[in-house]
């Protein structure tokens, strides 16, 4: 769950209840308790099944629950001492694969994001310059580089120095880079 928490309500049509024919033959106190379990299941998902006990948790008259319950009973399976709502267990069971579909949606859309945002090329160049010349890039010169940036120098930074002297050269058409002070190149 998105959110650590369960649906906090069920979506019901009110036409599709009242065209049942086992809703319209149950009586005011029949519906009532209908209505009044429902939301109960929806809540705590199971209730007791033993009318002594369901009236003391619904806080209604023993008697009541007791002569309405078997009318009520079809809309509810009886299972192990506990009464369940089957249409709302699948309704409940419907929005959980909702949510389940909306955040791996979630996770493929981040997921291509983030490899969208990726840099495109990477390459790690050693800071140290290298005494072993096999063991430096062939397209590129051993050395200290690092990229400055991607955009032009601006008229305030003239070409071919930053603003701390450094000497740039462009490398395999990749932008500025820098060298280190001992493999200054002036243009």
């Amino acid at each position: 769950m998105a959110q650590n928490r369960p649906a906090p309500a069920y979506q019901e049509y009110a036409a599709a209840m009242m065209a049942r024919t086992d809703y319209r033959v149950l009586s005011l106190a029949e519906r009532g308790l209908l209505y009044s379990l429902r939301l109960e299941c929806w809540v705590n998902q199971t209730l007791p099944e033993s009318p002594d006990v369901l009236a003391r948790v619904l806080g209604l008259d023993h008697a009541e629950v007791a002569k309405a319950l078997p009318a009520v009973m079809r809309f509810f399976r009886g299972i192990d001492g506990l009464i369940t709502c089957p249409e709302l267990e699948d309704y409940r069971t419907h929005l959980e694969g909702i949510r389940e579909r909306q955040s791996a949606g979630g996770r493929r859309g981040a997921e291509k994001t983030n490899e969208a945002r990726a840099p495109k090329r990477t390459e790690v160049l050693s800071g140290n310059p290298s005494s072993n010349p096999s063991s430096s890039p062939s397209s590129h010169p051993s050395g200290n580089f690092r990229v400055l940036s991607s955009v032009q120098p601006s008229p305030a930074q003239p070409r071919g120095r930053g603003f701390s002297g450094e000497v740039y050269r462009e490398v395999d058409g990749w932008g500025d880079f820098t060298t280190g002070p001992e493999q200054e190149v002036e243009r």
